[in-house]
């Protein structure tokens, strides 16, 4: 397990770097997305992976890894959004600072639950191929739109969260794959 930490750290680490330059790039225009519309981002961003993966080909240039970074920024994003200190972001957004320390603050959660399902799961997804978690995030997305079409509504489902949360710990797991992949 000291080695998924480290690994998953170093990938979330990655995550935020982006995260924050791009802040500074462009302030927290995002929050101007209703969580329908991350979910929409992180299905095109899915569904992009899928269809390389699938074809082999690609005629943009950014990399598979760039598109599984920008799935776990916008589950962060989402995550945020869906909290209380960031459900009124609106049109004017958050200070740099507040939005940084909000994403740290999601990020911590979900390496939580990441030791924890770890923990009872036995590592599992170390024997899934990439291509099993970009299936798993596209399930989730579209379980995510089911449950945003039925108005947040679940009789038996967990909410929106753990799905954004899910996506992202999936997307972190790629990264890992990806990187050991390259390393070998």
């Amino acid at each position: 397990m000291e080695k998924t930490l480290q690994q998953y750290d170093r990938a979330l680490q990655k995550c935020r770097e982006l995260f924050v330059k791009k802040t500074k790039d462009y302030g927290t225009a995002w929050c101007i997305l209703r969580p329908k519309s991350l979910t929409d981002q992180l299905y095109i961003k899915a569904k992009r992976i899928r269809s390389i993966e699938e074809s082999k080909k690609q005629k943009i240039a950014d990399s598979v890894e760039d598109e599984f970074i920008a799935l776990v920024n916008y589950s962060l994003m989402a995550l945020i959004k869906l909290s209380p200190e960031g459900k009124d972001c609106g049109e004017e957004g958050l200070p740099a600072e507040k939005a940084i320390a909000l994403y740290d603050l999601k990020a911590q959660h979900i390496r939580r639950l990441m030791q924890a399902k770890n923990h009872d799961y036995g590592e599992a997804w170390r024997d899934m191929r990439i291509s099993s978690l970009t299936d798993l995030i596209l399930m989730k997305i579209l379980r995510l739109k089911q449950i945003e079409d039925n108005k947040g509504k679940t009789l038996v489902s967990e909410g929106p969260e753990g799905s954004y949360t899910d996506i992202a710990n999936y997307a972190l797991f790629a990264l890992i794959k990806l990187e050991e992949t390259t390393q070998h």
